[in-house]
Order: structure tokens, then sequence, then C-alpha cells
């Protein structure tokens, strides 16, 4: 066994290690998987919070975008910038409604916003179509990383089963708790180690950081522009905009479990206001893929997702390559793990919903074995099968967007039939657009048929009555409340109606419904 392979397997124990610590107690009930005790603090949430962010694609994918369009991969940086300033103001308030009215899942918002069931299953389908190709995508990058460099495919599959069974074990072991003690993990090691390599990389190859930028202007000069071709401007400002929209406005399921687990707002807005700092780190990526072109031309031999691997294996050596690998490998493992709990909360919550708490539980665990699993061996077997859901993931997810933002407020701007109607035209429509791969002149898919999906919307409302203000999540679900529960009161501040809330005095919720330090 070669010593990039032992660094590996060895970091990938390691992290799943600080997974299992994370269980402070027997977990027996859903909702304590799931969001904890809902009191994660700041620096809880910073690190989860970054753990989802910084994927595969932030470590190897950027890089490759850098070596084969130059600068148009600055748009990730942007967009998850534009991503944390739509966030400060919408995870506040969607956590207060979590928070009053117990949600879980993105799907629960929803259901209990429309009153809806249907909705709220619609929703946690789409989630699940669209996370398990996002699943294998993180467990093929993990192999792919270490099948590279060490040269070996049965290296590369036996990491993918190793680090799938690691991440199932802790996932199950330890649930949200879990992901939290990893993530502190990945960012420190990832963090020390893009440190290494931006210093590492161009003074090996180049003498330097400042001679990377020069020698390109002299060589590609175009590369430090958003120029023409299949990155071009208007494929960098829409692809800013459509993964803007669907990360900052929560379209995404597997971020719906670590808000719900957050404090308060306080440390919400606190993570908002200085996560963008975190995405300089990106910066590095970026500067070893322009070093990239200047060692091998781009449209050369190998897979451009592999070149910062590729540069990194040349200029450190065997146990800090091995190091680098293991950064690789948690920045797969953490988010395939957060999506496992995301996935699974689905399926035992919204789609697959048992009486019991023990039963529920039994679903849930099952479902992590089984999403897991599946990804594994697709990733094995078939690792192009999924390549066209893999590209439908954002493109999909924002088709969320409009109905999340009509129930957001005081009163609902979509009924639940067009609500409906415009997600399942979007879906319809990217769908459409992505897989017959029709020419949309580089303009984003997802915002073509975000149009599409408005437009049906609206229309749908319109021949309704008009929208009643968003029902309890008991009476999404049919159930009774207490008596009194529906005598008129009026509206809180924050637009809810007293009603939503049962027989309870107007100065008791008042002050449970203030601004949370």
């Amino acid at each position: 066994m070669s010593v990039v392979l032992a660094v590996s397997l060895l970091g990938m124990c390691a992290l799943a290690l600080c997974g299992f610590l994370g269980r402070t107690g027997r977990t027996t009930d859903l909702a304590e998987w799931a969001v904890g005790q809902r009191n994660f603090g700041t620096l809880a949430m910073w690190f989860l919070q970054a753990g989802e962010v910084f994927t595969t694609f932030s470590f190897l994918g950027v890089a490759g975008v850098a070596y084969a369009g130059g600068n148009a991969a600055t748009y990730a940086m942007v967009y998850l910038a534009l991503a944390f300033l739509l966030l400060y103001f919408i995870q506040p308030r969607l956590w207060r409604l979590g928070e009053r009215h117990g949600y879980l899942t993105q799907a629960d918002y929803f259901t209990q916003r429309y009153g809806s069931p249907l909705y709220g299953k619609v929703i946690a389908v789409i989630g699940l179509v669209f996370l398990i190709p996002y699943l294998q995508l993180q467990i093929t990058g993990l192999g792919m990383v270490v099948g590279l460099v060490t040269g070996s495919t049965a290296s590369g599959r036996l990491s993918m089963v190793l680090a799938s069974v690691l991440t199932a074990a802790f996932v199950l072991w330890s649930g949200i708790r879990g992901l939290k003690n990893s993530a502190y993990f990945k960012d420190v090691l990832t963090l020390g180690v893009m440190l290494v390599l931006a210093i590492a990389v161009p003074l090996h190859y180049t003498g330097g950081l400042g001679e990377v930028f020069r020698q390109v202007h002299e060589v590609q000069p175009q590369m430090l522009t958003v120029h023409s071709g299949e990155r071009d401007r208007t494929w960098w400002t829409t692809s800013v905009l459509t993964s803007a929209l669907a990360g900052g406005l929560m379209a995404t399921p597997h971020h719906w479990p670590p808000l719900m687990a957050a404090g308060g707002p306080r440390a919400i807005r606190t993570n908002n206001v200085f996560m963008p700092l975190y995405q300089i780190a990106l910066m590095i990526p970026i500067t070893i893929g322009f070093t990239g072109m200047l060692v091998a031309r781009p449209g050369g031999a190998g897979d451009p997702d592999g070149i910062l691997l590729t540069l990194a294996q040349g200029a450190l050596p065997g146990w800090a390559t091995g190091l680098v690998v293991v950064a690789a490998a948690a920045s797969a493992m953490v988010p395939a793990g957060a999506m496992c709990v995301g996935i699974s909360t689905l399926v035992a919550r919204n789609l697959l919903p048992a009486r019991r708490e023990a039963a529920r539980m039994a679903v849930n665990h099952s479902v992590v074995v089984l999403a897991i699993g599946l990804a594994l061996t697709l990733g094995i077997l078939r690792p192009g099968l999924l390549a066209d859901l893999q590209l439908l993931t954002v493109s999909g997810f924002i088709q969320i967007v409009p109905g999340l933002l009509a129930a957001i407020g005081r009163r609902r701007l979509l009924t639940a039939p067009g609500a409906l109607a415009g997600l399942v035209t979007g879906e319809a429509v990217v769908t459409w657009l992505t897989l017959a791969e029709v020419e949309t002149h580089h303009v984003n898919a997802g915002l073509v048929a975000l149009a599409v999906n408005v437009l049906v919307a609206a229309a749908v409302t319109a021949l309704f009555r008009r929208p009643a203000a968003s029902p309890t999540m008991d009476s999404a679900r049919g159930a009774h409340s207490a008596p009194g529960a529906h005598e008129d009161r009026g509206t809180r501040k924050d637009g809810e109606p007293y009603e939503a809330r049962g027989p309870r005095t107007r100065a008791a919720t008042t002050i449970e419904e203030g601004e949370r330090p």
C-alpha cells in the first residue's frame, strides 16, 4: 500500500471517528436526530454551514473550471456571496416558523404554509430526485480523487466503499450532531491544505503566485476575463443568478435540518455576515487552475477536475499529497452525510410517516442505508448514468423558489393549486431543455423554466379565490384545534394570525414572537 493511500484511508477513519463522538446520548426521536435540541450556537452553525457549502466541487470542480474556462470560475465566489446576503434576511424568518410549527424538513414548510399535504409530498419527491444524483456525485468524486493520485482504479473503488460505509455509520449513530463534529475536522484540515497549496503549487511550477498571473497574461490574456465561448458572459451571469437564488432562498432540502438546529436568529445572522469571507478560499483552487494552464494546456489529456490533484502530487511529498486527498475526501463525506440526513428525514417525516416514533426512526435509518447504498452502486457500476440529472440539480431546485417566497409573508400570494402547477410545469420545462439539449444561447435553463413557472402559477392562482392566511401545521395535517383556536384575534407584528397558535393570550404570543437575542 502506498503512503498516499494509507494516509487517505486513515484520514477518512479519523473524520468518521469525529462524527461518532458527536453523539451525546441515546437518540430515539427523529427530531433530536435531525435537528438536535435546536440550540446550536454561532461557532457550531459556522462549521456546519461551511461543511455543507464547501463540497468536492468547491475543492476540485472550481479548479477545473478555471483550468478550462479561466476567469469564468469566479462565478462560484460571486453567487455564494449573493446567496449569503439573501440568507441573512430569509433564514431568521424560516427559523422562527420552524420553531413555532416544528419543522424538520423543507416539505414541512410547504405542507403547513399551504395547508396541503400533497404539496409537501411533491416537494419531498423533488428533493429525493435531485439529491440522489448529487449524493452520487460526492461519492464518485471521492473515488476519482483516490484513483487519480494512486493510479489505481481499485484503490478508488475501495475508498468509495470505505467512505460510504463510514459516512452511513456515523450519520446513523449521531445524526446532525455527528455532522457538526465531522465538519470541524473537515474545515480545519481543508483550510490548512488550501493554504499549503496556495504557496507550494505556484512556487513549484512558476516561481510564485505573482508569476502565475503574469505568465497567464502573456500566454493567454483572454483567460483573465469572462470571454466568449461555452462559458461566456451570458453563461456567467445566469449561472450566478440561478445558483444564488437556489442557495440563498433555501431551495435545497438538505440545508433545512441544519437551519432548524440553530439556537436562534443571532447565530444565523452572524454566520451570514461573515460566511462570505470563507469563500475567499475559493481563490486558491482558481489560482491552481490558472497554474494548470501553464503546465498542461486546456484540451490536453486528463480530466480538468483532476488538475488540482495532479499539480499537488507533483509539488508535494507523498504524505502531504495524502493530506490533500483526505481534505478532498472530507469535502465529499460531510456534504454526503448532510444529504443522507435530508433524504431520510423527508421520507420518514413526509412520504412514509409512521405513527410510532420507533417505526419512524426505523424508516429513517433504512433510508440512509438505501440512499448511500444506491449512490455507491451507481457510482461504481454506472458512474455516468445520472450525469444528466446532475446537470438538473440546481436548475431543478430553483423551481421551488416561487412557492416558498409566496408563502413566507403575512398572506400567501399563490394558492396551493397555483404554486403546485407552476412547480410541476417548471420542472417539466427544465427537464426538457436539459435532456433534449435545446439551445438557450448559454442562458441557464433553470431561469427559462423559472419564468414559465411563475407565469403558470400566477395564471392558475387567478382562477381561484384570494388566498387566505397560511394555516397551522395541525390544520394542514387534518388535526382538530382546541376550542377557541379559530377565534379571530388579528395579527401579530410578524404577520402571523393569532388564531394560528390556538387559545393563547395576546401578551403571551407577543413575548414569544419577539426578537430573540
